[in-house]
């Protein structure tokens, strides 16, 4: 189970260090990680004995059964309605993140709630949610393991004259027979030299014998998200350039896996898979970051990138993911979620890699 009351009382922890006495969360991974609840109205007041959850009528229901023990307000005026809770307890002043409240909100409610303050502070409540606890391990990997289990019967009906839209729908529907609550982000069906777009949206194209299909999906279950990418190529053994990009895109992959290592810096790894496509000559066509963190959101801190100072611990899922993309011929990607332990790294989306022929 999900230990909400544990995670709100480390929060505090931070509260006490930045001298909050009373902090309002309105980014909504965050008020889910502290209390449970999963609608998409929703904030959260934390104050040193109590919490508040706002959210409105049509979440009563959900609310109350999300989020045993947590005082429910019950509005469409959320943070206005927790700044008079906080009011009537006392506090004269409460904290936010500057990172997660917009001006307007912060204005709208100031001028209806004058006599509460609202003060940013340096309080990194979505950093609390980096280091995963063995229930969101394991929602993580049953994510994942929906995932790949929809990639497996997908390949069996992948044929010629299939558009991308198709073969991304079919992949969706079988996420959801699998038994994911709904797809981790836009599913990601690239063909040709479409392929080489990293993040393309799926087009009526229909895939021909030769191309790549580069596949970018995940499943969402209990909130928690997947991440895969494969590259396959269609109704053909593949072309010399195409092995060539490929190869030289799994040597980089597990460079960077294996650059993973508790205290590890997200650019010291990035650089590690990065120079392994450099020296292959690839290097200009290589543009995104290595990797991110998942969980609640599909990109989440620590970031893999050339100018991420994040650092990895242990207990953290990232995926890995470089890829090379040649324009107007084609591109590869190869992405696993992983996670770090103190000793090792585990792969959570567990397929084969290889540039298999489908269709």
């Amino acid at each position: 189970m999900m230990d909400f009351a544990g995670r709100r009382d480390a929060l505090r922890e931070r509260m006490a260090v930045a001298q909050c006495v009373a902090l309002v969360v309105t980014h909504l991974p965050d008020v889910q990680y502290l209390s449970g609840f999963s609608g998409s109205n929703a904030a959260l007041l934390v104050l040193s004995d109590s919490e508040y959850l706002a959210t409105d009528g049509r979440y009563v229901v959900q609310a109350g059964a999300e989020s045993p023990g947590v005082e429910l307000i019950v509005t469409r005026q959320l943070l206005p309605e927790l700044l008079r809770a906080a009011g009537g307890k006392g506090v004269r002043e409460v904290g936010f993140d500057a990172a997660t409240l917009t001006v307007q909100q912060w204005r709208r409610a100031a001028a209806e709630v004058p006599e509460v303050g609202l003060e940013a502070v340096d309080v990194d409540v979505s950093g609390l949610r980096r280091i995963k606890q063995p229930a969101e391990v394991a929602a993580l990997r049953e994510a994942c393991a929906i995932s790949t289990r929809a990639l497996e019967r997908l390949l069996d009906e992948i044929s010629t004259g299939m558009t991308e839209l198709e073969i991304a729908r079919r992949l969706e529907l079988h996420m959801g027979l699998e038994g994911a609550g709904d797809r981790a982000f836009d599913s990601i069906v690239a063909s040709g030299p479409n392929s080489a777009v990293p993040h393309h949206q799926p087009t009526q194209r229909q895939i021909a014998a030769g191309d790549l299909l580069k596949i970018d999906f995940g499943a969402k279950y209990a909130g928690y998200h997947a991440d895969c990418t494969r590259t396959f190529v269609v109704a053909a053994d593949p072309a010399d350039w195409q092995m060539e990009i490929h190869a030289v895109v799994a040597r980089a992959q597990q460079a960077g896996a294996d650059a993973l290592v508790p205290g590890c810096v997200g650019q010291e790894v990035d650089a590690i898979a990065r120079k392994v496509i450099e020296n292959a000559g690839f290097g200009q066509y290589y543009d995104h970051g290595l990797g991110h963190g998942v969980g609640l959101e599909i990109h989440e801190a620590p970031f893999l990138g050339p100018n991420s100072a994040h650092t990895v611990e242990a207990g953290v899922p990232v995926t890995v993911e470089p890829g090379v993309y040649l324009p107007g011929r084609g591109g590869v990607r190869i992405e696993d979620t992983v996670i770090v332990h103190d000793d090792h790294v585990e792969v959570l989306t567990s397929f084969p890699r290889g540039l298999a022929r489908v269709g």
